[in-house]
């Protein structure tokens, strides 16, 4: 089987987004997601956990399936590549915690107000990852040369990552919330969690408002960054978008169990930073040596743990 062909027949791609609607639609009207509370670390752990053992086992029964269809040899492919892909899109959400977490302190929001707003964060998140994976399958598609150009892009954004890792984005030089803030009427200090108030019979925006429209831009903006990494893993448009998705739908969680000690991995972007220098110099370099799918796994993890243990030794030492 070509690489480039999906592995996806109609009815795998009509489970899978039946699947995501009805966690979004348990997650919104059943667990308490239009409810405004303080999501502990207990529920985050345990909500983190669902996630990561929900892919898991849609790995494990995407691979039982193809060993039946398609054979072992290209069921054990896919798996890896899934697995892999899975692993780089949740590693590289994390750089979305520390943003999220800018944004929320920069305009103190409480914390029982965060969920709403990352739910929406999230379904935005899905549209425009779903609409850029497919964009990108077809590029890949008609134009192999483009994952050169998503190599290189990898490689500029590690290598920008390496340097820029200490340094925190200034919010109020950011053009989208100076736009917002010109051409939107936005009240003054926070009505809970509502987007809009009605004020002398004019409606106004609220800060919130501002702050859903930051973490949908930065969902864009590491979009840009993610997806060209997984094609370097696969370009099969099931496994890209599935493996996209399971990270997507665990990102909240995550956000909530790392959101109080984030401090505590100060070198973490470091290592996302290598990540995508590795992943873009390996797109490059397909021309001479092409970088096995497990290869690939086993050096993302490491670089992941290398960062993630010396973030706690480096706090344990000198704590921040």
């Amino acid at each position: 089987m070509d690489a480039s062909i999906s592995i996806g027949e109609p009815w795998m791609w009509a489970a899978f987004i039946a699947f995501v609607l009805v966690m979004l639609a348990l997650d919104l009207f059943v667990f308490g997601g239009r409810k405004a509370h303080k999501v502990s670390i207990k529920e985050a752990a345990v909500w983190s956990l669902v996630w990561v053992s929900l892919a898991l086992l849609f790995n494990a029964g995407l691979w039982w399936h193809l060993s039946d269809t398609v054979g072992k040899e290209i069921a054990d492919r896919k798996a890896l590549e899934f697995l892999t892909g899975y692993l780089i899109e949740k590693s590289l959400s994390v750089d979305n915690v520390f943003v999220f977490l800018l944004i929320f302190s920069s305009f103190h929001v409480a914390a029982e107000y965060q969920r709403r707003v990352l739910i929406y964060g999230v379904l935005g998140a899905i549209v425009m990852r779903a609409v850029m994976i497919l964009a990108g399958a077809w590029l890949v598609r008609e134009f192999s040369w483009v994952l050169y150009i998503f190599g290189f892009f990898l490689v500029i954004t590690g290598m920008r990552m390496l340097v820029m890792a200490d340094k925190k984005p200034d919010l109020e030089k950011n053009p989208l919330l100076k736009f917002a803030r010109r051409h939107l009427r936005i009240s003054d200090g926070h009505h809970g969690e509502k987007f809009t108030v009605m004020k002398d019979g004019v409606r106004y925006f609220t800060p919130l408002f501002l702050v859903l429209i930051l973490i949908e831009a930065s969902d864009l903006v590491f979009a840009v960054d993610s997806i060209p990494a997984i094609f370097a893993i696969t370009t099969d448009p099931f496994i890209v978008f599935t493996s996209n998705i399971f990270a997507i739908l665990g990102l909240r969680a995550l956000y909530f169990l790392l959101a109080d000690v984030a401090d505590r991995f100060p070198l973490l972007k470091y290592g996302l930073a290598m990540v995508l220098t590795f992943i873009g110099t390996k797109m490059l370099i397909v021309p001479w040596y092409h970088v096995p799918v497990g290869a690939s796994l086993a050096i993302v993890t490491v670089l992941i743990l290398a960062s993630v243990i010396a973030s706690l030794i480096a706090t344990r030492k000198d704590p921040i």
